[in-house]
């Protein structure tokens, strides 16, 4: 009798370590996945430098961003978003400079750009022919998701990783968006 209740009593402990784990590690589990599926947006400029060269280093797809927000620029509006499982992650910094500045940029950009629109959204864009998706306007201080007709979207470049019969469902654009009147450029990039 003296074994079977030691072998009761080793049981109810064993089982109760296990419980203790599956309650610890469901615990731990739900800590992981709420905090990584709650996307983290990074709108704080003087986060900028971190975002460009730590979070999205080596990418070629950055290589056109300040390396620095500029000591002149005004007006400087951030928003990076790393995305989660199947969304896309996005990087785009609006900032104000002189207009001489801005027209040596918009020279700049126009000729080695792929693709030209004028005003709009990624869908707006995806959806002319020969089209390509390009990106939203985060960085609007209105709720507006598309650019207005002064701005001109230059894509640098747009990677379809998609697979046949599913064009565009993975892959990657950047570029600028410039609007010479308001003396304005917003660098972008994109990956979904």
């Amino acid at each position: 009798m003296k074994r079977s209740h030691l072998v009761q009593i080793a049981m109810i402990v064993l089982f109760s370590i296990g419980s203790l784990g599956v309650i610890g590690g469901s615990f731990f589990l739900r800590k992981a996945f709420s905090s990584t599926s709650e996307s983290e947006l990074i709108t704080d400029k003087s986060r900028y430098g971190e975002v460009r060269n730590q979070l999205w280093s080596g990418n070629n797809q950055v290589r056109h961003f300040p390396n620095e927000i500029p000591a002149d620029a005004k007006g400087v509006r951030i928003v990076y978003s790393p995305g989660f499982l199947q969304g896309g992650s996005y990087f785009q910094v609006r900032l104000k400079q002189s207009p001489e500045k801005i027209q040596k940029l918009l020279s700049q950009y126009r000729s080695i750009a792929k693709h030209e629109y004028i005003g709009g959204n990624t869908n707006d864009h995806i959806n002319l022919p020969n089209g390509v998706p390009t990106t939203f306007f985060y960085t609007s201080e209105s709720s507006a998701e598309s650019f207005p007709a002064t701005y001109q979207i230059l894509v640098l470049e747009a990677n379809d990783r998609g697979r046949p019969g599913f064009k565009w469902n993975h892959g990657d654009s950047y570029g600028v968006a410039i609007n010479s009147s308001a003396s304005e450029i917003v660098y972008w990039t994109e990956q979904w």
